[in-house]
């Protein structure tokens, strides 16, 4: 079937409410793990893992950090007495807009732009919003004013006292958001165990949730079995917990979302034969786009048009379906992404993708992946449904034996949930 063409409701399944972790466990490794191996399901305890890999491989992580992004304004009061609070108004932070480029945006001084998402909207029409920050001993004011849109987001102009950067001011007032399908506030526990122990480089607005097994000791054990680790870097947006709300998956529009990725670590992924072990999907879909960023990088400095400007290597929702679209090995993809980077002297490799991976996909690089348990009727299960039934391959495997395996081994689910290996 054209991917475009299928229906959604055809990944759906029932996950009762009590199956759905509200919280992690006490420690991280100590969760389950369902394997699947060439269609054959047993499970472990999550620390036993590197059991379970190739000895010498390569495995992927995605280092994003999720950032305070909830903030909460109240409008000033419109009463005579003025002793009544005013409207509360929510701003949730979804990716930088000016600076754009993230690093450069969290070390802003006074003065920075974000898109938003804006909670409330209707009781703020015009002017700004002010919010007092105590920054130890010191109150400062944070002011947020609409300055347009841009799609369903609000472009919002943050300014506060100048001698604090972004991400010093985001930390003092903001709120870590954790997924609405958790049902609760963010507690204080939630500071640290919504982050992956590898987690470094401030961005997402969702944890990177396979990453939440890892704990130093696995990662040591990873180590001691000779598997080499490599860090990519993919921010997160809301869009990931957008449902699929069209019949036909060929009208969802696949979110955009930021990757980064170092000149070494392409490289060390070329050395291993462009194949790698993907932790989580976020590292998934960083990786698959690496191959269609080689394409775009190889066909723009063929015909001379390559300016290394890094919206020009974007990959498109449905690039990789696309009959216009060269095909070439992984490996020498890879090279031409190096090539691409020498001659505009990149050291760091950043662009965007919007790549949706459905079942029709052919995997290019992902050989193995570490995944927690998805929602129904979302884009993570559709991607997992492609990887165990990839075209060209003499076993294809279907989610539905997975997701009843967990459900009737009692398997916590989503972001706080169990996970899985799965081995195509």
């Amino acid at each position: 079937m054209e991917p475009k063409h299928i229906h959604i409701k055809d990944y759906n399944y029932h996950l009762p409410d009590d199956r759905i972790a509200k919280y992690p466990l006490p420690r991280r490794d100590c969760s389950k793990l369902l394997v699947y191996n060439h269609g054959q399901i047993q499970q472990d305890i999550f620390r036993n893992i590197p059991g379970y890999l190739p000895k010498g491989a390569l495995m992927v992580f995605n280092n994003t950090k999720v950032i305070r992004a909830r903030l909460h304004f109240r409008k000033e009061s419109t009463t005579q007495s003025g002793n009544q609070p005013g409207a509360l108004i929510e701003i949730f932070l979804l990716e930088p807009a000016m600076p754009a480029e993230y690093q450069e945006n969290f070390s802003t001084h006074g003065k920075c732009q974000w898109y938003c998402l804006v909670g409330n909207s209707k009781k703020w029409k015009q002017g700004k919003l002010n919010l007092t920050i105590d920054t130890g001993g010191h109150q400062t004011t944070l002011s947020a004013e609409r300055t347009g849109s841009k799609g369903t987001s609000q472009i919002i102009e943050f300014t506060w006292d100048s001698q604090y950067t972004w991400s010093e001011i985001i930390e003092k007032t903001g709120e870590l958001p954790i997924p609405p399908y958790l049902n609760r506030k963010t507690e204080k526990s939630d500071l640290s165990t919504y982050q992956t122990v590898y987690s470094k480089i401030d961005g997402s607005v969702a944890a990177p949730t396979a990453g939440l097994h890892f704990t130093p000791e696995v990662l040591q054990a990873l180590g001691e079995r000779g598997i080499e680790c490599e860090e990519v870097t993919l921010h997160v947006g809301a869009g990931t917990f957008k449902p699929v709300k069209t019949e036909e998956i060929g009208d969802h529009n696949m979110h955009s979302e930021h990757i980064a990725v170092h000149r070494d670590s392409i490289e060390k992924l070329a050395r291993h034969g462009a194949k790698a072990i993907a932790v989580g999907t976020t590292s998934v879909r960083t990786l698959e786009s690496l191959y269609y960023m080689g394409i775009t990088a190889k066909t723009l400095t063929d015909t001379g048009k390559a300016t290394g400007d890094a919206g020009e290597l974007h990959v498109a929702q449905w690039m990789p379906y696309c009959d216009t679209t060269p095909a070439m090995p992984p490996a020498d993809a890879l090279r031409a992404l190096l090539s691409y980077m020498d001659c505009h002297n990149l050291d760091i490799l950043q662009s965007s993708t919007q790549i949706i991976i459905a079942p029709g996909y052919d995997y290019k690089i992902v050989q193995m992946m570490v995944t927690n348990f998805h929602q129904p009727q979302s884009t993570l299960l559709l991607l997992v449904s492609a990887f165990i039934n990839q075209p060209g391959r003499d076993f294809h495997g279907d989610w539905h034996t997975i997701y009843d395996y967990a459900l009737s081994h009692d398997f916590r689910f989503l972001s706080y949930g169990d996970s899985s290996l799965l081995i195509p």
